[in-house]
């Protein structure tokens, strides 16, 4: 058997080759984070039967997921290695020395100890999830800064829109501010020409009745005429259709993979394909936690810790490290939940009697969520709802 040991950055690698009989094939060398690197590596081992060969990697961030998929469809066994069991031999040796070179040995006697995870298909379509989920979330967050930037606008050339909606993100806003993207442009518009465009935006939902009053509102504007500011609310409404026709597109590969995976999260009230998908891919092998305390700190859920001297604080914060996007959807999750579930919801309103205010409540109930997920995960079983 050939184990090969690879020490993972974000820039350049670093790999090993050591047989079974403990004897170094190939010394610790340098290969870049793209493809002459990974090329440099499979010359390395190109004289070895990939049958006979096992590499390991430690799970340590992204920085090794190309690499993995790149092995993994070459066809090679690739065992993930929780960071714990290199520190836990490193700790064992007199000088406890941490270096690139050495670690990829470290990572070896891992290997030969059998201390790892072999990664399947499973894992790859988890690198995939993770990265579209994370793309997903950059898309809302720009798509967010728009909406803002348009109520903004909308603000100054037709102040009172919000009186004829109350939410301007709708199709039918969109439309109308798109054809008329001020006051003084609807005053001056025919009211046919309103009609025709709320009624076709909205399906029929708005009567003519709605384009009397928007007409009548605009006649009576405060709002100034400024054909600048028009021109950013057409700009900002199309930047904001084109990332939702992005974002809608993610969803779709997003909702194949996960129903592929028929993962037991979904099976949790309030936890669709969205909100599943970021939390599978975020944790992505659950045996990396050894306790829901964990998982709790790699969310940020953790409560941050206040020592001085002998004083301890007895109210703390969360910490918020770790994974920010894993604890954006599990306090999702737990913010609908309590109303899906009578166990959650009967936790929530216990909290909310004690004296805690909403957001306090809700974080509780995120820290009752995770155990649940954690045992979920741990025992690949589904949430049963308690009646």
């Amino acid at each position: 058997m050939f184990f090969v040991g690879i020490d993972v950055a974000k820039k350049s690698h670093f790999a090993s080759v050591i047989n079974s009989d403990c004897e170094v094939l190939v010394k610790p060398f340098k290969f870049s984070n793209d493809e002459t690197g990974f090329n440099l590596l499979l010359n390395c081992i190109s004289n070895l039967n990939k049958s006979d060969v096992l590499i390991g990697l430690e799970a340590t961030g992204i920085y090794g997921d190309n690499l993995i998929n790149f092995l993994f469809n070459k066809g090679f066994s690739i065992g993930r290695i929780n960071p714990i069991q290199t520190d836990s031999l490193r700790s064992s040796n007199i000088r406890k020395t941490k270096n690139d070179k050495i670690d990829t040995s470290l990572i070896v006697q891992c290997l030969m100890l059998k201390k790892y995870t072999l990664i399947t298909e499973k894992d790859i379509d988890m690198i995939k999830l993770r990265s579209l989920c994370r793309f997903k979330m950059d898309l809302i967050k720009s798509q967010s800064k728009y909406k803002c930037q348009l109520v903004g606008c909308v603000d100054v050339v037709f102040p009172e829109l919000n009186n004829i909606f109350q939410d301007l993100h709708i199709k039918t806003a969109y439309a109308l501010l798109s054809k008329y993207s001020s006051a003084h442009a609807i005053a001056h518009a025919r009211i046919d020409s309103l009609k025709n465009i709320i009624r076709k935006a909205s399906r029929g939902y708005f009567s003519n009745q709605k384009a009397i009053d928007l007409k009548q509102t605009a006649i009576k504007s405060i709002a100034l005429n400024n054909s600048s500011i028009e021109l950013q609310i057409k700009i900002l409404i199309k930047q904001i259709n084109f990332l939702q026709e992005q974002i809608d597109l993610l969803d779709l590969e997003i909702t194949s993979i996960m129903e592929s995976l028929d993962s037991v999260i979904t099976s949790i009230p309030g936890i669709g394909n969205w909100l599943g998908a970021i939390i599978i891919s975020e944790i992505s092998d659950i045996s990396k936690f050894a306790h829901p305390k964990k998982l709790l700190a790699f969310a940020g859920l953790d409560p941050s810790v206040k020592q001085s001297g002998e004083f301890e604080a007895s109210n703390t914060k969360i910490s918020k490290r770790g994974s920010k996007a894993l604890r954006y959807a599990i306090n999702t999750a737990a913010s609908l939940i309590i109303w899906r579930d009578d166990t959650f919801h009967n936790y929530y309103i216990t909290k909310m009697a004690s004296g805690k205010s909403h957001l306090n409540a809700v974080g509780h109930v995120s820290h009752k969520l995770t155990r649940v997920i954690f045992k979920l995960l741990s025992t690949n079983t589904r949430f049963e709802t308690c009646s």
